[in-house]
């Protein structure tokens, strides 16, 4: 067995969060599991945040912090891993927070398997922002699965997600992993490749990782033509998994379904000619797919919905999904 006090790099990408990072800094700090390396990567910050890192830098000497030129989320986590030491490596989005054994949690699930999982995950906890409201999207469960097998769930939305967070990782699974830079929505685009390297993947579905849903994130804010990367990144997802596993056509393609409802709804205020030819585009591509995906039994409640009201004219959904933010919270 292996050294069960393995060095973790906890790598935190920093942009404009200064109403936030003590938060997530305090709960990172205040592990009970102690041989933490944690890398700050001020990604060109203009408030205060690199300040506060300096800050928490000079009283843990755990604490490594590196100023950059603005480089996006995605340079900032390559970055972070091109400095990282530990034989595992976590991320946390920093106006996120974590429980006090966010790490300890992953790592004791990957004792249980003798660490031969190269991967360990935990479960969120939302948090809206707005209201306050909290929605937790574990079961409680502990289970070890197959690598394919978080591949077919995350394409189901079933506990599994595409974050790249709230994940324990092999720090050699990034060895040929980078995350995309210059786009959105770059989780989609790696995650999925961590999951093709592990044969065993060590879960545990009880939330351990605060998720902090704010208006004007990128999921909660309106369209934009970039907004259109979360169609390329899943295409592309779907195209390596069923190269690995063709059996799981169908799991990809429910996920590719979801990618065109989620960009949909942001274009439901839009009357902009462009923005109106890529909501009939998404619109095409639902109803190319429809009788694939509801015919799919695993395919999840929500999207049955979506087709079912979609039936009734763009207008009729429209008013509907807004209608599902309200009660949701988002908003």
């Amino acid at each position: 067995m292996q050294n069960t006090q393995p060095l973790i790099s906890v790598i935190i990408p920093i942009y404009n969060v200064e109403k936030y990072l003590e938060r997530c800094l305090d709960s990172v700090i205040s592990q009970d599991y102690d041989n933490l390396e944690i890398i700050l990567v001020d990604d060109g910050a203009t408030d205060d945040s690199g300040k506060i890192a300096e800050n928490y830098a000079a009283k843990d000497d755990r604490i490594i912090v590196i100023h950059q030129k603005n480089g996006g989320l995605s340079n900032a986590r390559n970055n972070g891993l091109a400095k990282a030491h530990g034989e595992y490596v976590t991320f946390i989005d920093s106006d996120d927070y974590v429980t006090n054994d966010y790490v300890s949690y992953m790592l004791g699930l990957l004792a249980d398997d003798d660490f031969e999982a190269p991967m360990a995950m935990c479960s969120l906890m939302n948090v809206f922002s707005s209201t306050g409201r909290r929605e937790d999207c574990g079961n409680g469960e502990k289970v070890v699965l197959t690598g394919k097998k978080c591949i077919e769930m995350m394409c189901y939305h079933d506990l599994v997600d595409t974050c790249a967070y709230a994940k324990l990782t092999k720090r050699e699974l990034y060895d040929n992993v980078k995350f995309p830079e210059g786009k959105l929505f770059e989780d989609i685009g790696t995650t999925y490749k961590l999951f093709l390297q592990s044969p065993k993947v060590a879960c545990g579905f009880s939330p351990k990782y605060f998720y902090v849903i704010r208006s004007g994130s990128i999921v909660t804010s309106g369209f934009k033509a970039n907004k259109l990367e979360l169609l390329e990144m899943t295409d592309k997802m779907a195209m390596d998994v069923k190269k690995e596993y063709p059996d799981l056509e169908k799991a990809v393609l429910r996920r590719q379904v979801y990618a065109r409802f989620s960009t949909l709804n942001q274009t439901l205020n839009s009357g902009d000619p462009a923005v109106v030819e890529v909501r009939k585009e998404l619109l095409d591509y639902l109803k190319k797919n429809k009788r694939a995906v509801l015919s799919d039994p695993k395919t999840p409640k929500r999207d049955r919905i979506a087709y079912f009201i979609l039936d009734f004219g763009f207008p009729v959904y429209r008013v509907a999904w807004k209608q599902y933010e309200k009660r949701k919270g988002n908003k």
